[in-house]
């Protein structure tokens, strides 16, 4: 039995939320922002209970974007997260987040933000030309049209980059159901922000219980 190399486990890879912040959000028009908080919630949550090491990036936080999501911060407290505050629109052009990122050692790096085209586009190909692999949560980036969201995850699988969803990115780390210690939180979380799937493991636990 082979396991692909490119597949995700929660010990092979960093997580860099980039700019979630309500200011970028508010011209975000590629996926509708109730979808966008509910699939960062998602992907937070998967971050947490996998234990993945993540790093919170806001550009401007005080003077201008403004704080980070709720979903975010319910995760990962800023107090306890030392979110890093950037003037540059490209993260990895910053130096303290790019040690932070770099120091972590993960050469396999998740990228989901705001917006897709500037402040995702930037890391994404500045890291693949450092060598890293990279993978895009393409459902928990927006960008302020549809056009600019495509155009940029084009460019991005172009240069090398990999696309997947909020939830696929859950899926993928817990991989196997028999993973009794992630189990309940992995439900749980789908339970509150998985829409239908949500609602039918909500259905299965309660019908199929007795």
């Amino acid at each position: 039995m082979t396991i692909a190399p490119k597949l995700l486990s929660p010990t092979n890879h960093a997580l860099v939320l980039i700019d979630f912040e309500s200011q970028m959000a508010f011209a975000v028009n590629s996926i509708d922002i109730a979808l966008l908080r509910t699939n960062t919630a998602v992907v937070t949550g998967a971050s947490r209970i996998f234990n993945v090491p993540t790093i919170v990036t806001t550009v401007a936080e005080r003077t201008f974007s403004g704080p980070v999501f709720p979903e975010i911060e319910a995760v990962y407290p800023q107090a306890a997260a030392n979110y890093i505050d950037r003037t540059s629109m490209n993260t990895w052009e910053d130096e303290p987040a790019y040690k932070a990122i770099t120091g972590t050692g993960k050469k396999k790096l998740v990228l989901a933000g705001l917006w897709t085209g500037v402040c995702i586009v930037g890391p994404a190909l500045c890291a693949l030309a450092e060598g890293y692999e990279v993978y895009i949560i393409t459902d928990a980036c927006g960008d302020v049209s549809k056009e600019a969201h495509e155009r940029a995850v084009e460019r991005m699988i172009q240069a090398g980059a990999q696309p997947m969803t909020s939830i696929q990115y859950l899926l993928e780390l817990q991989r196997d159901w028999a993973r009794k210690e992630t189990y309940v939180a992995v439900t749980d979380l789908m339970k509150r922000f998985g829409g239908a799937y949500g609602i039918g493991i909500q259905y299965a636990h309660n019908m199929l219980a007795h």
